[in-house]
């Protein structure tokens, strides 16, 4: 019996590659999280940057609490079984009428893990739309396996190397995943997908929180997550704790080493050591 996910819907993810929109929370819960996080960057002098944007949910417990979501839970459950880690999380920022934009890849590319069976919870703090730059996908194209793609380091892509598929790319096809706050997307690892900028008044806030089964490994190297569900029986990664509170020493420490460590993997073969790396992107 499925937790949260109709058969039909198991299906659609299974044939096309991404289910959307699925509610998470109301969209009061939705904005107090973007309070939260603006109330956090207006501490730090401005917008995210570098390597915070990367596993922030070591930094911070209102998003550690949002990895472990149990609306979210419950439909990775459907599809990737009990036992789950977060392997990473990533916010996803445009500001106001700005440039930045995303790419179409995949995300499996540079990421080093030894199966597919990856799923990306994609959740809305403000509104996606057609308006601001929303997601777009590109149906059924995680069936096609991995694509090979080229680095581009545009410094207004919000992705690690600027990556794009080498391929022709048919954006007819495209669906644009279009969210209110408080509604997430699911995609497959393998699935095709990318936004344009915002050119809008407001900023754009995404969280992608990226979900494995406990049976995945890193190919890579060495490599951390955090268990969200379940009993991991494998071992394959470092586990990692929960915050007490914002930024706290000892994980700010840790944070700073299992970003670095997993810089090396997603930038190897660059010469790009970490997320903070002037030559690295803001993604």
């Amino acid at each position: 019996m499925t937790k949260s996910l109709t058969p039909a819907q198991i299906a659609q993810f299974e044939a096309q590659g991404y289910l959307a929109p699925l509610p998470v929370m109301d969209a009061a819960e939705a904005h107090e999280l973007r309070a939260t996080l603006e109330a956090i960057e207006a501490g730090m002098g401005g917008p995210l940057r570098g390597d915070i944007r990367h596993k922030a949910h070591l930094l911070f417990p209102f998003l550690a609490d949002l990895i472990r979501h149990p609306a979210i839970l419950d439909a990775i459950e459907d599809l990737l079984g009990p036992d789950l880690l977060c392997w990473n999380s990533n916010f996803f920022i445009k500001e106001a009428d700005t440039p930045s934009f995303v790419s179409w890849h995949q995300d499996s590319t540079y990421w080093g893990l030894s199966s597919p069976d990856v799923v990306t919870a994609w959740v809305a703090l403000t509104p996606s739309s057609l308006a601001n730059g929303a997601m777009a996908v590109i149906p059924a194209s995680h069936t096609r396996d991995q694509i090979p793609h080229r680095d581009t380091f545009d410094r207004h892509n919000l992705l690690t190397r600027g990556q794009e598929v080498a391929v022709e790319v048919d954006e007819g096809a495209a669906v644009p995943l279009v969210l209110r706050p408080g509604e997430m997307s699911l995609h497959h690892v393998r699935l095709v997908h990318g936004s344009p900028p915002n050119p809008s008044g407001d900023r754009r806030i995404g969280f992608a929180i990226r979900y494995i089964p406990t049976s995945i490994r890193q190919l890579e190297g060495e490599d951390s997550a955090t268990l969200v569900r379940g009993a991991d029986r494998y071992h394959h990664f470092e586990l990692e704790p929960r915050p007490e509170r914002d930024m706290q020493d000892d994980m700010l420490d840790l944070h700073r080493r299992l970003t670095e460590r997993s810089a090396q993997i997603l930038y190897r073969g660059t010469g790009v050591g970490t997320y903070n790396d002037p030559r690295a992107l803001r993604g």
